[in-house]
């Protein structure tokens, strides 16, 4: 970074490119391909460690296991981070290790099952692990009166960039002779005598289609990889790094020489938890956002699943109706996050929050119910409605809420380990039901519950602050 002027519209841009960047990796990995090719390419019931899984609760297990680790890893990285002044660098570690790894699943394979849940491992822990430390500049490089609209934009401008690489993957499986993909492994042709031999021509045809649509899939993990590498390099170059935030603290007379890294990491973190606990306003939103994120984020990240395995799809239809969905999903969300913005402007940032509890939990009731690729459609434009101007609201919200301070990665550390934490308790919430009951319907139902909860928590504290 050259200079670091906060509000100035470079700043601004490149803070937002980063969204643009890795918005590749929940949209295609976490909530689009990566669900339809792990449905394709595994039975119901798989056997892993011995035991015997749902393929959908297993997969749910495991990402809530990664959240675990991320609850525990994130509040410590962050102290350090605000200690050293090396945000950017934990920043780049795991943006460049999940891009990696988002490479790494074109290899995925149900025959070596570990190894390849171990790609998806590190996948998430980059992403997700990247987040709390990009979040923590919306404070540092924009005034207060500029954050609602910035976050809004940054997630738009995701929604926007990665609808342009999943149309490319949508194309891509659908027509993979236009992009070179071949039996570069000799597969069909090493199954092409024997289906012959028995006048299973059709088969072989059908075959076919699978084989290039799964290596259309696997072919898009590494597009997600290199453009999540690639684009996050303008935001890296423009954005304050370690010489910035050791000259800031310098002139706060805040203490650097401490050698050990764990321990002043712990200190960075004790000093914000002693302001956040006299922080009523804060410590309130906090409890809301947690309680509220069990049911948001795992709504987000088990949706594809739950249309792939409870829809009633034509045959034929599920892989480009499911994506069709997720692509309608994108881009209302760049609508939903930009009005959300601008009705906060008129009704404030807590009531417009409060309003989209409620529709989330009505989308839950109709969830539910839905059993038809038009309600599975209808309930997807109901969802990026409000999924991006309740993530962009929170996170702007909690930004406005933060005293001035150096330790705002830490700060962030709490949004973002409340944000983790509920993502666990969700996801092994929902794998659970799932697991017993055998559908994912009643996991669904269940999350309208937290919604409801979230949505009074927030009634109550806008009614103090008020």
């Amino acid at each position: 970074m050259k200079k670091y002027k906060k509000g100035s519209k470079k700043l601004l841009n490149a803070w937002v490119i980063y969204d643009w960047a890795n918005s590749v990796y929940p949209l295609v990995i976490s909530t689009a391909i990566f669900p339809i090719f792990y449905g394709m390419v595994t039975e119901d019931y798989i056997t892993f460690l011995g035991y015997s899984f749902k393929n959908t609760a297993l997969i749910s297990y495991i990402t809530a296991f990664a959240f675990v680790i991320l609850v525990f890893l994130s509040p410590l990285l962050s102290g350090i981070a605000d200690y050293t002044g090396g945000k950017k660098f934990f920043m780049k570690f795991f943006c460049y290790s999940g891009s990696f790894a988002c490479i790494l699943l074109y290899w995925f394979d149900i025959d070596n099952l570990n190894s390849s849940l171990v790609y998806y491992f590190i996948a998430l822990i980059g992403f997700w692990a990247s987040l709390v430390f990009y979040n923590s500049y919306l404070p540092e490089i924009a005034y207060p009166e500029q954050q609602d609209k910035l976050s809004a934009k940054g997630y738009a401008m995701g929604y926007i960039g990665s609808v342009i690489l999943l149309l490319v993957n949508l194309i891509m499986i659908n027509y993979p002779e236009h992009f070179g993909i071949i039996d570069s492994n000799g597969v069909l042709a090493q199954n092409y005598y024997f289906l012959h031999q028995f006048g299973l021509n059709n088969f072989f045809q059908d075959f076919t289609v699978y084989f290039y649509q799964l290596e259309a899939m696997k072919i898009s993990f590494i597009m997600v990889g290199v453009w999540w590498f690639l684009f996050s390099q303008y935001t890296f170059y423009n954005l304050p790094g370690r010489k910035y935030y050791k000259q800031l603290r310098l002139k706060k007379n805040s203490s650097i020489e401490n050698k050990n890294l764990i321990f002043s990491g712990f200190h960075e973190l004790k000093v914000v938890w002693d302001e956040l606990k006299n922080n009523q306003t804060l410590k309130v939103f906090l409890t809301a956002f947690f309680i509220y994120s069990i049911a948001l984020q795992t709504v987000i990240l088990v949706a594809t699943y739950f249309g792939e395995a409870e829809i009633n799809w034509n045959e034929g239809e599920k892989t480009f109706g499911l994506i069709l969905s997720i692509l309608l999903i994108q881009l209302i969300a760049v609508v939903g996050a930009i009005l959300s913005a601008k009705i906060s402007e008129r009704i404030g940032n807590l009531r417009t929050l409060i309003s989209l509890n409620i529709i989330w939990a009505l989308i839950c009731v109709f969830g539910y119910y839905i059993e038809t690729p038009t309600e599975f459609y209808i309930a997807a434009g109901l969802v990026g409605l409000v999924m991006g101007g309740i993530q962009a609201l929170s996170r702007s919200t909690f930004s406005k809420f933060i005293p001035p301070t150096t330790n705002n990665t830490s700060y962030f550390s709490f949004y973002d380990v409340s944000q983790k934490l509920s993502i666990v308790i969700g996801m092994t919430l929902f794998a659970t039901i799932d697991q017993i009951t055998g559908s994912m319907r009643n996991s669904i139902l269940v999350f309208l519950v937290f919604f409801v909860a979230g949505a009074i928590i927030l009634v109550r504290l806008n009614k103090k602050i008020a």
